[in-house]
């Protein structure tokens, strides 16, 4: 095989380049094509590559004529087919379903990505070539394969295997499933035969599923029951969620009308020396050079390093569980201090790495007795109590000042989110906290404790708002003498299942008292499959069945403008919201008062023109 080109190829002419008359493999993506280890289109191609396929890249293409889908011919083995590096939905609508007037992944932020965009590509490609294999994957694909709520729609669709023409579907990081796909086809192994590759899902025809159901397999309600019956959605998505795990997770299988779906156990997580050599791969690091725009999604991650893979967290409105996994895979020092020496020698480098980490930047080297027997524990959620997992931070210092020893870098950045109560549980934590102000935070620390009432921080799976009290005292403490103060900037939540006027009013109280800066508000918005999707959906607790409080409409909207109590704009919002809540002794001039009062000022005052009448 050809040695790995600066880029992958986009044309024809630049595969002949390489040596290459027909690819073996064809990847689809609604993202501009950019080689760096943080876009999966970039990242899937260079490991397919390095394990011995020609890999081409069809990079937004236009959907409203075959041009762009024949401009590399047919693939050799398979098609695979990406809406990019986020879903298509998330992407292209706003929380309030309005059309979004750019895209960070496109050149010069100008959208091409169609709405569902994994299925529009399958069938297109399905169209132009009938008989070629296809794979779908990334993000979208990952978190829609099994029925799901999709709240463009408000209204359960079926999985994405079963309107998209696809032969499989890999989900999660899908390395190991690629190349393993790549291989079996390659050795002539019909695409239908290829069943039973973990981190894969397939379907089944119906009669053939009567006949030929295979043993232990784990049925979860299937879609008409799921679409009709809340309980039952809920049931099923509490029973896929419990098998997300390499090592102790079960075949699942979810019957619709006319397929079943079957999803294999999920692939092991990569080792040290796996993930080392993927990220040490010969990425450019740059956008392809036809665009003539730059693509403002790489300027944010084209200094940054990824450390490690995976968050035991299990935020409950985050899907990473479903897609990561919670078992962390950390890369060695020694590989992260070779990639950020090959970064500082680039002519754009000025010094500065933007980021080191991951999901949950620290917790790189976090390790588990457990994991590699027994698994992340069906049971319960890890946490800093429990006595097997070891949650030192001294592993994630020397890699910060080993970076930080690089020639040409100046100052490294960590600005992935940290857990606040990994820092409180460890001691070694004060000084990874003492070290992260000195040295490693330009300005401001973000931190998401996302909410402070308790049953929230509860039903978000969150630690409980104390913690994050402590939190805040350690690092006002760690503020005196310096020269330049620094900043929390605490990412807060409205409308969760789970949360009440009531709550948002507590929230907005604790942010006056404590004089936060709120610019960074998420209203929740329910994207596939997060256990706070499960509860938005159902109004119950996937794993207990008991109601659950859901905002919506009107009350949604309070929630968010309380919040933002400050800005004009919300004033009506608040002022109803505090009545609501039978909060009035928080509206008028007094110290404590979110709100002014209604007075003369605030009343209907006639125009000049009529006043002149």
């Amino acid at each position: 095989m050809n040695p790995q080109p600066p880029f992958l190829p986009l044309t024809s002419a630049e595969g002949r380049a390489c040596g290459i008359d027909q690819f073996d493999i064809i990847l689809v993506t609604g993202d501009a094509y950019i080689d760096h280890p943080s876009f999966g289109t970039a990242l899937i191609g260079r490991v397919l590559w390095d394990a011995g396929f020609s890999v081409g890249i069809i990079a937004q293409p236009d959907v409203k004529t075959e041009r762009d889908f024949t401009a590399l011919g047919r693939p050799r083995l398979f098609f695979g087919i990406s809406s990019g590096n986020v879903d298509s939905m998330v992407n292209n609508l706003t929380p309030n379903l309005k059309r979004r007037s750019s895209d960070v992944y496109s050149p010069g932020g100008v959208p091409r990505r169609p709405d569902r965009a994994t299925i529009v590509y399958a069938n297109r490609v399905h169209a132009t070539y009938p008989g070629t294999p296809i794979v779908i994957g990334g993000i979208e694909a990952s978190l829609r394969r099994f029925a799901h709520y999709d709240y463009w729609q408000d209204r359960v669709r079926q999985s994405i295997l079963a309107d998209a023409p696809a032969t499989l579907l890999a989900y999660g990081m899908a390395e190991r499933q690629m190349v393993a796909i790549a291989r079996r086809l390659d050795a002539g192994e019909p695409a239908r035969a290829l069943r039973d590759i973990p981190g894969t899902c397939c379907t089944m025809e119906v009669a053939e599923w009567r006949v030929a159901r295979p043993e232990g397999v784990v049925v979860i309600p299937g879609f008409s029951e799921v679409s009709s019956d809340k309980t039952a959605y809920a049931r099923a998505f509490a029973l896929h969620y419990r098998e997300q795990d390499p090592v102790r997770g079960r075949t699942l299988a979810q019957p619709h009308p006319k397929t079943v779906i079957v999803q294999n156990p999920p692939a092991p997580p990569l080792s040290a020396a796996e993930l080392d050599h993927i990220y040490e791969l010969p990425f450019s690091r740059r956008t392809h050079p036809s665009y003539p725009e730059p693509v403002p999604a790489l300027e944010p991650v084209q200094f940054s390093v990824v450390s490690h893979r995976g968050c035991f967290g299990s935020c409950s409105f985050c899907a990473l569980t479903h897609h990561q996994g919670r078992i962390i895979q950390s890369r060695s020092i020694g590989s992260i201090v070779r990639e950020v020496t090959r970064m500082a020698v680039m002519p754009e480098f000025k010094g500065i790495v933007k980021d080191v980490g991951g999901p949950t930047a620290n917790m790189y080297g976090t390790e588990c007795d457990r994991w590699g027997t027994a698994g992340a524990c069906p049971d319960m959620s890890c946490s800093p109590a429990c006595p097997t997992l070891r949650t030192s931070h001294r592993k994630l210092a020397d890699l910060l000042k080993r970076i930080s020893d690089v020639p040409g870098v100046k100052k490294v950045f960590v600005s992935s989110g940290i857990r606040y109560d990994l820092v409180l549980a460890d001691d070694s934590g004060s000084r990874y906290l003492d070290d992260l102000c000195d040295c490693h935070v330009s300005g401001h620390l973000k931190v998401a404790p996302e909410h402070i009432s308790p049953h929230v921080t509860e039903a978000m799976n969150k630690p409980d708002g104390s913690v994050f009290d402590r939190f805040v005292n350690r690092f006002e403490a760690l503020q005196k003498g310096k020269p330049t103060r620094q900043y929390l900037v605490p990412y807060f939540m409205s409308g969760h299942p789970g949360c009440t006027v009531s709550d948002m009013v507590e929230l907005a109280e604790y942010i006056r008292d404590r004089g936060l800066y709120t610019e960074q508000v998420q209203d929740f918005t329910p994207t596939p499959m997060s256990v706070s999707t499960s509860m938005y959906y159902t109004g119950l607790n996937p794993f207990t069945l008991e109601p659950v409080h859901v905002p919506k409409g009107r009350e949604k909207r309070i929630q968010r403008a309380l919040m933002q109590y400050r800005e004009p704009q919300n004033r009506g919002l608040v002022l109803e919201g505090l009545r609501m809540a039978g909060r009035e002794d928080l509206i008028g001039s007094g110290k404590k008062c979110l709100v002014a009062g209604e007075s003369r000022d605030h009343r209907f005052r006639p125009g000049p023109a009529a006043q002149r009448k």
